[in-house]
């Protein structure tokens, strides 16, 4: 099958800055793919131009055939964004929220109600339906987003930093939710991060991005093995073939709204 997402030669300037350099891969129908690196690598800007939130200064990429440079709206009918910030109001109950969602992405009347329940159930999130986001924790919050990105069954579906601010408890829940959304949907995810252990966990195939540029791509086995040292870790080969490390970060919902502002800020 042809690839869901082709990028070639994709370049933003802001100013004299690239932010993003001249880069270039695929993800294939089905793939989880992954940008890592740190904030302030250009992972953002490259899902903002993928997005067609931002218009990309050199260069094009399709997504299901469509290109993001002249056909916005077919691009934006064929994904879902979950985003750094908060895209949820805290003030309406989870129900409201997938109900806008519902609404923006025509969904036809007779069948948002169906729609909805089935993400709710699907999610866990069945018991807190009826209750305001702001009493929700990061990890509820997190997953109510994916569930308004799903709510127009996308093919695609693009991650930006999807557990920053989470406790390891509510990663490893988003974690297995997703992978599990990837499996019963059968659609491509496209994941921005710098925490290592959830490249590895999520992404069958990864690009090292630093300072605009892709270095690298492969699986995060290959990426490993191509450093050449025994038992090396995935930060190994980050720093392999960056020569830099990665930092990492660390719910409620004033703890989640706080950290993805400053991750927002820097990224």
């Amino acid at each position: 099958m042809d690839n869901v997402i082709e990028v070639s030669s994709l370049s933003k300037y802001f100013g004299s800055f690239k932010a993003v350099d001249d880069i270039s891969f695929t993800v294939g129908p089905g793939e989880a793919f992954g940008l890592l690196g740190p904030n302030g690598a250009g992972k953002t800007t490259t899902i903002k131009m993928l997005i067609t939130l931002l218009r990309p200064t050199s260069g094009n990429g399709l997504i299901g055939g469509c290109s993001i440079t002249k056909n916005g709206r077919e691009v934006r009918r064929n994904i879902g964004y979950v985003s750094q910030m908060i895209s949820v109001d805290g003030y309406l109950t989870g129900y409201e929220n997938l109900l806008i969602f519902s609404r923006l992405y025509d969904i036809p009347k007779q069948d948002r109600e169906q729609r909805i329940a089935e993400i709710i159930s699907l999610l866990g999130l069945s018991e807190v339906a009826d209750s305001m986001v702001k009493t929700y924790s990061g990890g509820m919050i997190r997953k109510l987003e994916i569930g308004q990105a799903l709510m127009h069954s996308p093919k695609v579906l693009f991650l930006d930093e999807p557990t920053v601010g989470l406790d390891p408890v509510a990663r490893r829940t988003i974690w297995n939710h997703l992978k599990m959304l990837r499996e019963k949907y059968r659609m491509s995810i496209f994941i921005t991060t710098h925490q290592m252990d959830e490249a590895e966990e999520l992404c069958d195939r990864l690009a090292i991005m630093h300072q605009g540029k892709i270095i690298v791509n492969g699986s995060p086995e290959e990426l490993k093995q191509q450093t050449g040292q025994a038992n090396a870790s995935l930060e190994d080969a980050f720093t392999y073939f960056a020569g830099a490390n990665i930092e990492t970060e660390g719910g409620n919902w004033r703890d989640t709204l706080k950290t993805r502002k400053t991750a927002r800020r820097l990224g």
